[in-house]
């Protein structure tokens, strides 16, 4: 089928809720994907940072591959070995209390609510908030989306749930000023992804923390995007000052195979109780196999320092290209601010076309994302590619 067949039935029969690029990929390995027309791109996306191992990693695939041949689901009404095993891994890696599966970062987002929300019921608030920061994204269902301040303003999506508030980014008095009696938690990012990686201060951090310390409130850290090894240490928290009481996880977890988690310290771990919450697919064998095998090749400190050093090494690079204002970011989770006049959505089109697979957040902003596994070879081609990009934009 080629690429207008494919466009048409797209057009004709998908909701309308993707601006799509023109490109129907088929193929992917390691760093690089293929379209149908055999067209090689270096991909510094990774589906946004879902298969941060590279594409169809080998020991993901024969994951998945055994265990779908064996069991593929018997719901959560009875136990199977990779739910239990991953769930250790998960719980004994971060905060040490229990785990609830998900299928999604948005569901282990509605988790970490409900959490929260319950949590303060049983200290004698009514109406509980949780409080986070302007520019944050938890996701786009009902309880994440009203904690994602950018989006919770669409009217026409409305009336939000109510119990959300947000403060400026990083501003840590108002936080503070924020927090009160009715703090259930402060839900924010380590670093900010879809806004075009912005990090949290560590005097934000601490602020929050010593906040909810002081009225009892849960820290929640949403490490959707950050965690599996994206910033260099397998949860951002861990290059921060603070530790979280609940975290979330996703993306990168199941390497390309969907699977989220809701994890928690000892002090919230008993919160919820049979009944509670629930999920018919979340927990399967196939997805948690497959985050076994991703966790295999992550937790391992050779290559979450060489994420350490490949990010600066390709920070450095970018800012010395001309048309780039700056980067932001730690490890390989980085956003290139432009300079002044440059279009970035431009830019990632005619990246595209010059087989780089890159993310533009921002109207000045490009978010690079490339895959834990990429090499200082891929990576002087995709600065390369950047700056040829740059210098021909320029010039027309």
């Amino acid at each position: 089928m080629s690429l207008a067949q494919v466009q048409t039935l797209g057009d004709r029969y998908l909701m309308r809720t993707y601006k799509r690029a023109p490109v129907d990929f088929v193929r992917g390995e390691g760093s690089l994907l293929w379209d149908a027309d055999g067209k090689e791109y270096l991909d510094f996306l990774t589906g946004i940072s879902v298969c941060s191992i590279g594409h169809c990693h080998p020991a993901v695939v024969a994951a998945v591959q055994e265990q779908s041949a064996r069991l593929m689901h018997v719901s959560n009404l009875f136990y199977t070995e990779p739910m239990a095993r991953l769930a250790e891994r998960l719980s004994e890696s971060s905060l040490g209390g229990r785990v609830f599966f998900t299928n999604s970062g948005t569901e282990a987002v509605e988790c970490a609510i409900k959490v929260a929300r319950k949590h303060a019921h049983g200290r004698g608030i009514a109406a509980p908030e949780i409080i986070s920061f302007e520019g944050e994204f938890h996701g786009r269902s009902y309880g994440a989306l009203a904690a994602t301040p950018g989006l919770a303003k669409n009217e026409a999506l409305g009336p939000m749930l109510p119990g959300f508030r947000s403060v400026p980014r990083n501003d840590a008095e108002a936080l503070r000023a924020a927090v009160g009696e009715n703090t259930a938690a402060v839900l924010i990012e380590p670093i900010q992804g879809e806004a075009g990686i912005y990090p949290t201060s560590d005097e934000a951090l601490l602020a929050a923390r010593q906040a909810c310390d002081e009225v009892g409130a849960l820290l929640i850290l949403d490490e959707i995007q950050t965690g599996m090894g994206r910033t260099g240490s397998l949860w951002a928290y861990q290059q921060t000052p603070v530790r979280p009481d609940v975290m979330t996880s996703a993306k990168a977890l199941g390497g390309g195979v969907p699977i989220g988690a809701c994890i928690t310290a000892p002090v919230a771990a008993d919160v919820l109780e049979p009944g509670d919450h629930g999920s018919t697919f979340a927990g399967g064998p196939v997805a948690t196999g497959a985050a076994l095998a991703v966790f295999d090749v992550v937790n391992d400190p050779a290559l979450l320092r060489r994420v350490r050093e490949l990010g600066a090494a390709l920070r450095r690079d970018l800012e010395g290209l001309d048309g780039v204002a700056e980067t932001r970011g730690r490890g390989l989770m980085i956003g290139v601010r432009l300079e002044d006049g440059i279009d970035a959505q431009a830019l990632g089109a005619d990246l595209l076309g010059r087989g780089l697979v890159v993310n533009v957040p921002a109207p000045s902003t490009l978010r690079l994302l490339p895959p834990l596994v990429v090499d200082p070879d891929q990576i002087e081609r995709a600065v390369g590619l950047i700056g040829e990009s740059l210098l021909g934009l320029s010039v027309s």
